[in-house]
C-alpha cells in the first residue's frame, strides 16, 4: 500500500500564506508517502501570477523542499515559472528529502468557458512521468484531463498512477466534467489516480477557482475517496499490486489496436 495524502487546501494570494498552508498541511499528513497539493499552490490565478511567478530554487519552492524533507515526505504541487514573455503553470514534484525529481509544464491551457490562460501562461511541450515514493506517477494539470491522449503517453511512458492537480473553475455542470473526467482517465487506462484540487476560498478571492472534490480513484473507476468541497488533508491508501488483478479483468491496454488512421 502507498499513502497518499490528498490535501485539498485553500490557495491565497499571498505565496507566503500557501507555503505556511503547505507546512501544515504536511503536519497533518504525517506518515503519508506522498503528499498531493493542487494547481497554483503558489498563488491564486490572476494578472499577479507574472510577478510572483519563481524559479524552481526560489524561496516557496525551497520552502516546500524544507518541509518535504522535515516530514520525509515526497511532494507534488503546482506553482509558476518565469518563462520568455509569460510564465509557466508547473508542477513540481519533491522526493522526501525535498529534492526535485520533476517539473512538468502544463500543455494544454485552458482558454475555454471565457477564461484565456494563454495570454499569461505559456504552453509546455513534453509530457511527465516521475518516480516518487517508489512508483512511476504521470503529472497531469487540470485542463490537461479533458485530453485523453495526454495521459495514454503517459501510460506508455511507464506511468503506473496519475496524479491530477486542478484549481478547478466553478460553474454549471463544471463539477460534474471535473468528477466524470478523473473517472474517465482512470477507468479507460485502469490506472490508479489521485486528483486534487484547490478547496473553494471565497473569503480571500471572488474568481471562482476551486471547487474542491479532490478523490482517489482505482482502476476500475471506484472513487475510492472523496473530500467534497471543504478544505482538509485526508490520507488514502494506493494498492498498486492490485492494479495487475483488476487488469486481468478489464485487459483494455492490451487490446489497443495501435496505428489505427483517421477517417
Amino acid at each position: 500500500m502507498t499513502r497518499i495524502a490528498l490535501c485539498q487546501i485553500p490557495v491565497s494570494p499571498d505565496p507566503t500564506v500557501n507555503l505556511q498552508r503547505v507546512r501544515q498541511a504536511l503536519a497533518e499528513a504525517e506518515g503519508a508517502d506522498l503528499a498531493i497539493f493542487p494547481e497554483a499552490t503558489l498563488t491564486r490565478y490572476g494578472k499577479r501570477i507574472t510577478d510572483l511567478a519563481e524559479p524552481l530554487d526560489g524561496p516557496f519552492v525551497t520552502g516546500v523542499a524544507e518541509a518535504a524533507r522535515a516530514h520525509g515526505t515526497a511532494v507534488i504541487a503546482g506553482v509558476f515559472e518565469p518563462g520568455r514573455d509569460r510564465v509557466y503553470n508547473t508542477a513540481v514534484a519533491l522526493d522526501a528529502r525535498g529534492e526535485i525529481q520533476a517539473a512538468y509544464r502544463k500543455i494544454h491551457l485552458f482558454d475555454s468557458f471565457g477564461a484565456k490562460e494563454s495570454e499569461l501562461v505559456e504552453p509546455g511541450a513534453e509530457p511527465a512521468v516521475v518516480e516518487l515514493a517508489g512508483i512511476r506517477i504521470g503529472l497531469v494539470t487540470c485542463y490537461d484531463v479533458r485530453f485523453p491522449e495526454l495521459t495514454r503517453a503517459l501510460v506508455d511512458k511507464g506511468a503506473e498512477m496519475f496524479a491530477v492537480i486542478a484549481a478547478w473553475g466553478s460553474g454549471p455542470l463544471k463539477e460534474d466534467h471535473w468528477i466524470t473526467l478523473v473517472r474517465a482517465r482512470a477507468l479507460e487506462n485502469t490506472m490508479w489516480t489521485a486528483a486534487v484540487g484547490q478547496a473553494p476560498n471565497p473569503a480571500e478571492a471572488s474568481d471562482g477557482f476551486g471547487v474542491g472534490r479532490s478523490m482517489l480513484v482505482d482502476p476500475l473507476g471506484v472513487v475510492r475517496a472523496d473530500l467534497g468541497s471543504a478544505s482538509g488533508v485526508q490520507l488514502v491508501e494506493a494498492d498498486l499490486e492490485a492494479t495487475a488483478a483488476m487488469r486481468k479483468t478489464l485487459p483494455c491496454l492490451e487490446h489497443r489496436v495501435l496505428g489505427v488512421m483517421r477517417s
